[in-house]
């Protein structure tokens, strides 16, 4: 593949008008907090969640194709609140919400290509989303002063990344990095205004990295 005069591997697959794959990887997602008053930040703790889904790709121009990417993600973050948020001494449980998300992702993509040199090919990608969140709990009529953290079920996002298609004999495996930044806000307030947990929160945002390896 890295040879100075490489076998040229799938030549005839870029004259594909329509190609499909699927896709594995890692994500670690996070959140953009904006504060109504000026106040300590909530601190997120982040952990590695993992991604599968699969591609479908339409080839527009010699060096644009469009790609719908769905996929399922799970993702888990803490959301660790200040004392001072307390009118009185929190508890340890008070003081932390577990975020556990399952998200159903449907990116739609665009994805740019450069010139392949041999069985290399290095490409762009940006485009926007909607996500899913099957862990939102937002039919819940209890808060988080019965312990319940709600979201929004459907999210908007917006998408930048690269990554490189390396062509082998049989198939094509592409190693790609993309940051996903949420558009919307996402929190459901709780039933009291004054709530510590989401009363001083303007809008509450996920934003993610997403390493995927994609197999043609």
């Amino acid at each position: 593949m890295f040879a100075k005069d490489p076998i040229i591997n799938l030549e005839n697959f870029q004259k594909s008008r329509v190609y499909f794959g699927y896709y594995l990887g890692f994500n670690s997602f996070d959140f953009k907090i904006d504060y109504r008053t000026v106040a300590p930040d909530i601190l997120v703790t982040k952990t590695t969640g993992f991604n599968v889904g699969i591609v479908a790709d339409l080839k527009l121009q010699e060096y644009i194709n469009l790609r719908f990417e769905p996929g399922l993600y799970y993702s888990k973050r803490n959301l660790n609140y200040p004392d001072s948020y307390f009118e009185e001494t929190p508890t340890p449980s008070d003081k932390i919400r577990e975020v556990n998300s399952t998200y159903i992702h449907f990116p739609l993509l665009l994805k740019f290509s450069s010139m392949r040199t041999g069985n290399i090919r290095p490409y762009l990608l940006g485009g926007v989303s909607t996500t899913l969140n099957l862990s939102s709990n937002s039919k819940s009529k209890d808060d988080n002063a019965e312990q319940r953290f709600r979201a929004k079920s459907w999210t908007t996002n917006y998408e930048l990344g690269f990554g490189i298609d390396l062509f082998s004999e049989y198939f094509i495996f592409s190693p790609s990095i993309r940051g996903v930044f949420g558009i919307s806000d996402e929190l459901i307030r709780d039933k009291d205004p004054n709530s510590p947990w989401t009363g001083n929160i303007e809008s509450l945002k996920s934003r993610a990295i997403l390493i995927n390896f994609t197999f043609h």
